[in-house]
């Protein structure tokens, strides 16, 4: 594998953390604060560490569209994944939130660039909804810590995740291909990203500093996870397109949901598990379709 191929790896499987590191937070830390704090402390460390090429990124007119856009999308997607995990559990939330990113991103790639949606793309997308459905009508089962009750609400909230998952990544990758590097990008997207995100933290975070295991969880996500995880993401999605990076952060959801099981104890029916099963495949069905443009 190339080594943008293998930094994206590295990147899922610190991301793949995430949701259970979650769960070890106290249970007056909201969902809302967890996201806030992830991306708007990591987002401004990758925004210092990179001021100098980040503030070059942000002047640049032609590509201020894209990276506003990208911003937008990582505001959006912390916010809903992690409500998303905490109603439907680590693995719904995670598989839902990431395997709907690839069918979004093509969504996006149709609309931007007018690329053809073919029967493969209708089949993988058909394919991936009836494994959605199949979540939410046989999800966890007896001895799980998930209230089933919440599983649709936080599906609900896993697509808006997976829909700002999606145009994050494209539209970040169009600044990176308009000359800019991934650090610098990475860090101009997140950095704007985090004053939104600050104002969520400010009014939802004071849990966050109730007890040292808190700060300690928090610090985790946001110098793992956040910082160092989209180091990698940079680097890898300058070399790939935006459907090709999404297919291949599947692997993240892999992660997470062998982590739910072993470690948090999550349970899911064997509805459940066709459910998730039928999502991988169409996303499957999606990669094996879709060609690498040409960018000039």
């Amino acid at each position: 594998m190339s080594s943008a191929v293998w930094a994206l790896v590295a990147a899922c499987v610190l991301w793949g953390t995430t949701g259970t590191a979650a769960t070890f937070f106290s249970s007056d830390v909201s969902p809302l604060a967890i996201g806030a704090s992830t991306m708007a402390l990591g987002g401004a460390l990758l925004f210092a560490t990179n001021r100098g090429p980040s503030w070059a990124v942000i002047r640049d007119r032609s590509a201020r569209a894209w990276l506003l856009a990208a911003a937008a999308g990582m505001v959006a997607y912390p916010l809903a994944f992690y409500a998303s995990m905490n109603l439907a559990g680590v693995a719904i939330g995670n598989v839902v939130s990431l395997g709907s990113g690839p069918l979004f991103a093509a969504v996006i790639e149709w609309v931007v660039h007018r690329d053809r949606l073919t029967w493969r793309w209708m089949l993988s997308a058909s394919t991936a909804i009836a494994g959605v459905a199949l979540l939410v009508a046989g999800g966890h089962g007896s001895g799980s810590p998930v209230d089933p009750s919440g599983i649709p609400l936080g599906v609900a909230l896993g697509l808006v995740a997976g829909a700002g998952y999606a145009l994050f990544t494209f539209a970040s990758g169009t600044v990176i291909r308009r000359g800019h590097t991934g650090r610098a990008t990475m860090g101009a997207a997140f950095g704007i990203a985090a004053l939104p995100l600050a104002v969520v933290l400010l009014v939802t975070g004071a849990p966050l500093l109730g007890s040292a295991q808190n700060v300690g969880i928090a610090v985790y996500l946001a110098v793992g996870p956040m910082f160092v995880a989209y180091l990698f993401f940079g680097w890898g999605i300058r070399a790939l397109r935006s459907s090709t990076v999404t297919v291949i952060t599947l692997l993240e959801p892999f992660v997470a949901t062998l982590l739910a099981v072993a470690v948090v104890g999550e349970r899911l029916e064997p509805l459940g598990w066709v459910g998730l099963a039928l999502i991988i495949l169409g996303v499957a069905v999606l990669s094996s379709a879709r060609q690498p443009r040409q960018v000039p």
